[in-house]
């Protein structure tokens, strides 16, 4: 069990740093650009809300299996497939929860307004310096929400990781497989305790947003 905590932790840590460091990019060029393609890039990235995550899953196992052209690039350093292991696991979760991460960033970004970095460029400081200086901070609430929703959103996954990582013990096996797999031996008991505790933990998450967003609303009035 310790194991399985383990490993769903360990999936959602390494998500959600992953994905911070996307969506900060991502988000920000989302929220400033002006191009029509914008929106297709960002549809293409809230593509996992709406996708079944079976075929999510089903896609992204068949380009990590042996015989995709991504894994021929990497079997010149000794890389046969990446299915069925960690890495293959992040690699999905990466892909699932890539909406939760770069939404509410792009949010923050465009309701910083032009104004802050007006203010930057006439101090002649560079746009990267702009950028890490002056946006970053300011969005630093979207970024704080990001990476809740991500941590949370990864914790709870389900097809998508049964999908790659096949339940094996000890190595892709976590928390949501382990519950399945509790009620289909009808262990009743221990999917009891492990559901009840995704349920609190998902409380949790879900009453810091709002007091978050309440902040945040009453900061602004």
């Amino acid at each position: 069990m310790a194991q399985v905590v383990w490993t769903t932790i360990a999936l959602a840590g390494v998500t959600t740093l992953i994905l911070l460091v996307i969506a900060a990019p991502l988000g920000w060029w989302l929220a400033r650009s002006r191009g029509w393609w914008k929106e297709a890039v960002a549809a293409l990235t809230a593509l996992p809300v709406v996708l079944p995550p079976t075929v999510l899953g089903f896609y992204v196992l068949i380009a990590l299996g042996p015989n995709s052209p991504l894994m021929t690039l990497l079997q010149p350093f000794g890389v046969r497939t990446l299915a069925f292991t960690f890495t293959g696991l992040v690699i999905g979760s990466v892909l699932y929860s890539l909406p939760f991460a770069v939404q509410p960033v792009r949010n923050a970004f465009e309701a910083m307004g032009d104004r802050p970095l007006e203010v930057a460029a006439t101090l002649r400081a560079r746009p990267v310096d702009a950028f890490l200086h002056v946006a970053v901070p300011m969005a630093s609430r979207g970024f704080l929400t990001a990476a809740v929703l991500v941590f949370a959103h990864t914790i709870g996954e389900f097809g998508v990781v049964l999908m790659i990582g096949g339940a094996i013990p000890g190595r892709t096996e976590v928390v949501s497989i382990r519950i399945f797999q509790d009620v289909e031996a009808l262990n009743f008991a221990d999917a009891h305790r492990l559901s009840a505790a995704l349920v609190a933990f998902a409380f949790v998450v879900l009453f810091s947003l709002f007091l978050l967003q309440r902040r945040a609303a009453a900061e602004r009035a």
